[in-house]
């Protein structure tokens, strides 16, 4: 924000919050605020080397092989960062698919609008769906379309979260049909 779109530094958190808020990514805001390119965006908020935060997890590797379901990435960034997350945790071929916030024109989690156009895509129904996220409001979204919600995190009590993880490695303990 301050080198791209010359915004002063003490207004740059404010303001990323108040977008974030207002409509659900920075993005968002930046693209109707201030005309900003979402591609050079996303470009230069994901050029972040990886390797030295994230390193290979054999365990969330296992336990994604347990999981005998299609999985699928659904992120409000953008894939190459996904596809770079995935390599550094070393279970990128573990996923069929990675949509991103581009799947409906950038509008982001928790709106509807993504969610529906994934399931026409994959011609599947919310029903037939389990989400995994670690923001509650992502998850209310995929309830109120059917889909079993899995927390990674700490749940305050929110009736649409079906499981909570405090560890994303736990959900290979969990048996099948408990999903």
């Amino acid at each position: 924000m301050r080198e791209k779109l010359n915004i002063p530094e003490d207004e740059v958190d404010s303001l990323r919050r108040s977008y974030w808020k207002i409509y659900g990514v920075t993005l968002n805001g930046l693209m109707i605020n201030y005309n900003a390119d979402p591609e050079d965006y996303l470009e230069f908020v994901h050029d972040v080397e990886l390797n030295h935060i994230l390193k290979p997890n054999q365990r969330l590797r296992r336990a994604l092989q347990n999981i005998n379901s299609s999985k699928v990435i659904f992120t409000n960034g953008s894939t190459r960062h996904a596809e770079n997350v995935l390599s550094a945790l070393g279970i990128e071929d573990m996923f069929q698919e990675i949509f991103d916030v581009r799947v409906a024109s950038f509008k982001p989690k928790p709106f509807p609008e993504p969610y529906l156009k994934i399931l026409d895509i994959m011609n599947i129904h919310g029903q037939d769906c389990v989400m995994v996220d670690d923001i509650p409001e992502n998850l209310k979204t995929a309830k109120d379309l059917g889909m079993k919600t899995i927390l990674i995190g700490r749940d305050n009590g929110h009736e649409y979260i079906d499981y909570c993880l405090e560890k994303a490695c736990i959900i290979g303990e969990m048996a099948d049909s408990e999903i």
